[in-house]
């Protein structure tokens, strides 16, 4: 390796003496030999990832005892990982090692590192790790502001609660296909009151009541959460005191009764793709949300004309908005809905089949900033119609029109 050239090691670290993050990930043939060389280069390193390397690990009692000399030129492993990790301990803020097959000892001996002082961390797809394991490290590293634990499938509520116990200051949390995880675990999340953004994609005993009263509860102050993905959360139900409401009296007013969604006001991304027991009325009463930019209702079977009305009137500030496989909207429910859209810039209702030119004709008309439109698998949607609609708004970057009118075709302009 040129590393290994003492005047080429001086160049690359007089060039690299001030690089902060050092992206690693994917490289299955990094080896502790190549890695101490080029990480100490790097003095000033504070984000490190190694995503998807193929780190080996071996029994714990070894890992204290071991040091540079023992750096393999062949694998890349944990007790070097470790030993640098305690070198440039008091630097270093953000881990990645999504992918690694990290064991609950391994997690456990990189949290207690004398003067480590992580603010970002990424296990994604450690699937071995234990709940006893996250507790340990939301102990060790209570300063944590950003979590990824998605695909950690032997997690479940406990490990959620060692979270909201240990981790008062996070900012960013990632539950995604934790397929353990049930309301009962959701209790927990009122306890972040600093959450930014959440993801708990494909946690599919989840029904959203208890989430709805921990993130969303009238007394206190929410959290100021804005990005939230539930997609393909195939028991998500929206609050059923609103879905009690919406059968009641007739209300205008926009605040819940109670615990909701309703409460996160300060949204801008919210992800319900798949979520199929969520229906128009449900949507109607929760998606009112003044300032969301981006919402995905994809593949949402009863999502109505109606639905889409009242959502566009709840949202009327979205930038994206993504509606693929939504079969029963049509060219009357979006001549209703798209003047309330003057921002939107991205824009998918690939495979809704009911739409036509019409609706292209109305969007042309109504949302002025549109830059990219995906049609692809709209039988009502002529080649023809699409190129109109290309003249007519001469600033769309990319149309996806896939299968329209029988074509199999792409425009990027």
């Amino acid at each position: 390796m040129l590393l290994a050239q003492p005047k080429m090691a001086q160049q690359v670290q007089q060039a690299l003496s001030g690089l902060r993050e050092l992206n690693l990930a994917g490289l299955r043939d990094l080896a502790d030999l190549s890695f101490n060389q080029l990480s100490s280069c790097t003095p000033s390193l504070e984000r490190l990832s190694l995503a998807y390397c193929h780190l080996t690990f071996e029994l714990g009692s070894a890992w204290g005892s071991i040091g540079p000399q023992d750096s393999s030129p062949s694998q890349l492993s944990f007790h070097n990982l470790l030993r640098f990790v305690k070198e440039r301990a008091g630097s270093l803020r953000a881990l990645d090692l999504s992918g690694t097959g990290l064991p609950p000892e391994a997690l456990q001996a990189l949290g207690q590192v004398a003067g480590l002082q992580l603010q970002e961390l990424s296990m994604h797809s450690c699937r071995d790790l234990s709940t006893e394991a996250v507790a340990a490290l939301c102990r060790q590293q209570p300063g944590l502001t950003s979590l990824d634990l998605s695909g950690c499938s032997e997690l479940a509520d406990r490990a959620l609660l060692a979270v909201s116990r240990g981790l008062r200051h996070l900012r960013h949390l990632s539950l995604r296909k934790l397929r353990r995880l049930t309301d009962a675990g959701c209790t927990a999340l009122g306890g972040l009151r600093e959450l930014q953004s959440l993801d708990m994609a494909e946690c599919c005993l989840v029904s959203g009541q208890e989430l709805a009263q921990a993130l969303g509860s009238v007394c206190g102050a929410p959290p100021p959460l804005a990005s939230l993905s539930l997609a393909y959360c195939s028991s998500l139900k929206l609050h059923q005191e609103l879905e009690d409401h919406a059968s009641g009296p007739k209300d205008s007013s926009p605040q819940p009764q109670g615990p909701s969604l309703l409460m996160l006001q300060a949204l801008q991304e919210l992800d319900l793709t798949a979520c199929s027991k969520l229906t128009d009325t449900s949507l109607a009463k929760v998606l009112q949300f003044p300032q969301l930019r981006q919402l995905s209702l994809s593949l949402l079977p009863a999502l109505t004309d109606k639905g889409l009305v009242a959502v566009a009137r709840g949202c009327p500030s979205l930038e994206r908005l993504a509606l693929s496989h939504c079969s029963l909207l049509s060219d009357e429910g979006w001549a209703q809905a798209a003047s309330s859209w003057p921002r939107l810039q991205h824009l998918n209702l690939s495979s809704c089949s009911q739409l036509t030119e019409q609706t292209l004709d109305t969007i042309g008309q109504a949302c002025k900033q549109i830059q990219m439109l995906d049609v692809a698998m709209c039988p009502g949607i002529s080649m023809a119609a699409v190129r109109r609609f290309q003249v007519q708004l001469p600033q769309v970057t990319c149309i996806q029109s896939r299968f329209v009118g029988g074509a199999d075709l792409t425009l990027t302009l």
